[in-house]
């Protein structure tokens, strides 16, 4: 039997109940007003992040080279740098 989640119009109040799958209403445990309507909810685990240890063993199962994305980053960088001094960049134009 599945836990659904509800909300009732009368007193605002939230609550979960082991329901059949056809059930649409149920009865406010706070007001008793009937027809508290199903709701759609979301899950308790939400989608988490590794820690940054947790990624470092990972990498390190993996046999991953966790310097690969910075020393592409540092390349890029100075690339970039050398271009700008050789007067491609916008701030060298005939204006």
């Amino acid at each position: 039997m599945p836990i659904y989640e509800f909300g009732c119009a009368a007193c605002g109040a939230r609550f979960e109940r082991l329901s059949d799958a056809g059930i649409a209403t149920a009865e406010c445990p706070e007001c008793g007003a009937e027809g508290a309507q199903r709701l759609m909810s979301s899950f308790a685990a939400t989608h988490r992040q590794p820690t940054a240890h947790q990624r470092r063993r990972m990498e390190d199962a993996r046999g991953t080279n966790r310097d690969g994305a910075r020393t592409r980053w540092k390349q890029s960088m100075a690339k970039a740098r050398g271009e700008g001094k050789k007067g491609k960049g916008p701030s060298s134009g005939n204006g």
